[in-house]
């Protein structure tokens, strides 16, 4: 109903792009990790174009255990399933989603996790190599804690799924090349702190985000995905 809506477009409209606490990413160690557990410093597995490998987490965009988020899950017909916000980018193909199918060339595009639809094939992985899964369900739930870590690929393996680290922004590339100065700075500095930022929204995000809304056509940003100061 219209009181529902207006309660899960409050809750929607408080993030960018985040998981929910319990989603599981691989250290190095071949040991699994709750996202609500993962310090910067800790390196995971994630993927670069075909490759899999082992990216550094540099900060978190954004982390807050307390807040509440509207999520959507996707289920695949291979028994995968991840739960994200709606502005999150999601790697995608419309593709031969045949069990074990490699995407072709320039295949996978990405889109928002709240237009991702049945049919559709996500990118899934064993720790070793990469394939297509298709989308079998997808629901929304509102649930407590939302994580965002950023690594140094811009890509990150959650709950089995090659994922984007970048949301609002409709395009993955653009994202990654806007969020390079951050990720220089770390590398730089060193800094490696889920404090750095005091929490919640990270700076750097919020300054993008402004930035998109003052310089980019509106179409290009996530109407969901816009920050919002927490308070």
């Amino acid at each position: 109903d219209q009181k529902e809506n207006q309660s899960n477009h409050s809750v929607a409209a408080k993030t960018g792009g985040c998981f929910h606490g319990d989603a599981s990413v691989t250290l190095e160690s071949g040991a699994q990790k709750p996202v609500r557990d993962l310090r910067p410093g800790e390196r995971v597995l994630a993927s670069s174009g075909r490759e899999m490998v082992f990216s550094e987490v540099l900060t978190f965009l954004d982390r807050d255990p307390n807040t509440h988020r509207l999520f959507y899950t996707l289920q695949t017909q291979t028994g995968t399933q991840i739960s994200l916000t709606a502005a999150h980018l999601v790697f995608v193909s419309e593709g031969n989603c045949s069990k074990g199918a490699e995407p072709g060339h320039n295949a996978l595009r990405t889109a928002y996790a709240s237009d991702i639809q049945p049919g559709q094939c996500v990118l899934v992985s064993d720790g070793k190599t990469s394939h297509l899964s298709q989308i079998s369900r997808v629901s929304m739930r509102v649930r407590r804690g939302a994580f965002a870590p950023l690594t140094q690929e811009g890509t990150i393996v959650v709950d089995g799924v090659v994922m984007s680290r970048y949301a609002v922004l409709d395009q993955h590339q653009l994202a990654h090349w806007a969020f390079a100065p951050l990720r220089l700075l770390y590398s730089w500095t060193g800094t490696r702190s889920t404090e750095g930022h005091g929490g919640g929204l990270h700076w750097y995000s919020q300054v993008l985000h402004w930035l998109g809304r003052m310089l980019l056509d509106p179409g290009r940003l996530h109407p969901l995905g816009v920050a919002q100061h927490h308070t």
